[in-house]
């Protein structure tokens, strides 16, 4: 059967080259595209720890965000307040960017990575030192499994 997540990673790879380290390993010059509402500040504060950690963001603004993530297949039960593509993955809200190189870097066969809600502590919703626990999701197919994990303490 066709993998395409493998194949637009190996394509990415043969583009940049096999001698030396992996636009994939390092994010740079990976692009990921937001889609997002123009007024949201944890959405901005988002893609700026993105680009922080090297990803190439392009933000797409929408009035509304329901839609892309229909089309996307992100469960409902995921939802946040923005949808991100990249590498043939889809990313649901506040997912780390490390999590998002790991996923990248493992090519597993998953639609993508969600964080559901808006917890305090998480990328672009940072709070002081209040941090709430939450887990990083893959879905795709009909079960969710957790990627990572992150505890109330950090």
């Amino acid at each position: 059967m066709f993998d395409r997540r493998k194949f637009m990673l190996k394509s990415l790879l043969a583009l940049v080259g096999v001698n030396g380290l992996s636009a994939v390993a390092n994010a740079d010059d990976i692009e990921i595209l937001v889609y997002k509402s123009p007024t949201c500040g944890c959405c901005n504060a988002w893609i700026e720890h993105l680009r922080g950690a090297g990803f190439v963001v392009r933000q797409r603004n929408v009035a509304d965000v329901s839609p892309i993530k229909n089309r996307h297949g992100v469960p409902s039960q995921l939802w946040s307040c923005h949808t991100a593509v990249i590498g043939g993955y889809v990313i649901e809200g506040h997912v780390p960017a490390h999590d998002i190189r790991r996923l990248l870097d493992e090519a597993p066969d998953v639609d993508g990575l969600a964080v559901p809600g808006m917890p305090a502590g998480s990328p672009g919703m940072e709070a002081g030192d209040y941090r709430e626990a939450f887990n990083v999701w893959t879905f795709g197919g009909d079960e969710l499994e957790a990627y990572a994990r992150y505890t109330d303490r950090g």
